[in-house]
């Protein structure tokens, strides 16, 4: 099973933010074939944080994630092809323009049209954006491009229902 991790999670789990902390570990007690996998647009945001950050500290973290990525948290990051660049593209753009997520915000658009190409089962994100997501719409939409929609998850989520 693949479960996507948006970067704000990345950014939180490297602060160590203990919510975080325990879905990651929830989710790889409970479920043992579960791998981590990191879209590219996730990994793109980290890489300008890394050299343009805000501040000194989110351009640390930031520097960090990419320190614990693979031997740390063992999370694997993914590229895709030059075609599957271009599917992502057009979904994402489908999904702005159905107004499923503002079209300010792009690079959302894309971790989940990234998620959704990789057959990912999760998406594991704290932007409330994606959370507010209309899930019927967005299957309809992503079964016109031959893709099922992953289940949007916030780590508290995952806590709440896992470790009651």
């Amino acid at each position: 099973m693949l479960i996507a991790v948006d970067t704000n999670v990345l950014f939180d789990l490297a602060s160590e933010v203990e919510s975080v902390v325990d879905a990651i570990t929830t989710i790889r007690r409970r479920v043992k074939a579960a791998r981590f996998i990191v879209p590219p647009t996730a990994l793109h945001e980290v890489a300008d944080n890394a050299l343009r950050g805000e501040t000194a500290r989110k351009r640390k973290i930031a520097e960090s994630v990419f320190l614990r990525l693979r031997t740390v948290w063992k999370f694997e990051p993914v590229n895709l092809v030059p075609v599957e660049h271009g599917i992502v593209e057009r979904i994402a753009d489908a999904v702005r323009q159905q107004d499923l997520l503002p079209v300010a915000e792009r690079n959302d658009s894309f971790v989940l049209a990234e998620a959704a190409l990789l057959d990912c089962r999760v998406l594991l994100t704290s932007d409330e954006h994606l959370r507010g997501i209309d899930f019927q719409s967005l299957t309809l939409l992503l079964q016109g491009f031959d893709v099922a929609a992953p289940v949007i998850a916030t780590p508290r989520e995952i806590v709440r229902k896992f470790c009651q």
